[in-house]
């Protein structure tokens, strides 16, 4: 399977921000993939302080281009996350939407764990602008388990560990994971979720500047079951990345290493 990674910038003008996001989605399929993954709020980056204005059922505006464009090209995409309005919620969900290369909507995980924190200063609070989903989500493409997740997930390993119970061979964590952080945890966090689960892990991070003013980290990063990093972005511009999962690769891996056969756990 050869998977793509798109790097955004978004900001807070939502239709310009879908614009780009088609745009190099059409770079992305470009490269031949099987898979593109988007990052986390492609689709909005701003102030959420009106959530019905930036907010949408699912379908809405900002996944019916990808829809026709993953029915067009038979491409699988994971539309990273949107701002997902539901009936009698006051704050939207961030959620994760998985596209079939027909065009049909087969998954979407809603972000269990919300981003609150102070960064130099500097306040992110994820908890006062959206609703947490409640659980986890496998799914399959093209007969390859897929379990979905979004960025601050990557520092809770129970969430991973049960995908690879469930026999999850790829990861996918879309992402606006900020400098501060990134410089010190990006790389070391999604290289160890890959490694411990003995998955493929397509991780696309944001550019720029995101919520509460802070920076992201850029770094889009696509890792093997080994750890291997196989495709990386640079910190600051938007672009795609891509590069070939060899699944008999994985199975070698498991085989040779049969770390997730060794797991006890206790309750």
């Amino acid at each position: 399977m050869r998977a793509a990674a798109v790097q955004l910038s978004t900001g807070a003008d939502k239709g310009a921000n879908i614009a780009r996001a088609v745009e190099l989605t059409k770079q992305a399929i470009q490269h031949g993939p099987q898979l593109i993954v988007l990052p986390e709020t492609f689709d909005y980056r701003g102030d959420c302080a009106d959530p019905d204005s930036l907010s949408e059922e699912i379908p809405g505006e900002s996944l019916h281009p990808l829809m026709e464009l993953a029915g067009q090209h038979r491409v699988w995409i994971v539309a990273g996350s949107i701002h997902e309005k539901e009936a009698g919620l006051t704050k939207p969900y961030n959620t994760s939407v998985l596209i079939d290369s027909c065009g049909t909507i087969t998954a979407k995980y809603r972000k269990v764990h919300l981003f609150d924190t102070s960064i130099g200063g500097k306040s992110i609070s994820e908890s006062s602008c959206y609703t947490p989903g409640k659980k986890g989500v496998v799914s399959s493409i093209d007969g390859i388990k897929v379990g979905l997740s979004i960025c601050y997930d990557v520092r809770f390993p129970e969430l991973y560990r049960e995908y690879s119970a469930n026999g999850v061979e790829l990861i996918t964590i879309p992402s606006s994971f900020t400098t501060p952080t990134g410089e010190a945890h990006w790389e070391v966090l999604v290289r160890a979720r890959a490694i411990e689960n003995q998955c493929f892990v397509v991780a696309p991070n944001q550019s720029g500047v995101g919520s509460g003013s802070i920076p992201t980290y850029g770094n889009s990063m696509i890792v093997d079951p080994w750890g291997r990093i196989l495709a990386r972005a640079s910190e600051h511009n938007e672009e795609v990345i891509c590069a070939d999962l060899d699944f008999g690769e994985l199975r070698q891996v498991r085989e040779s290493l049969p770390a997730l056969q060794h797991r006890k756990l206790w309750r």
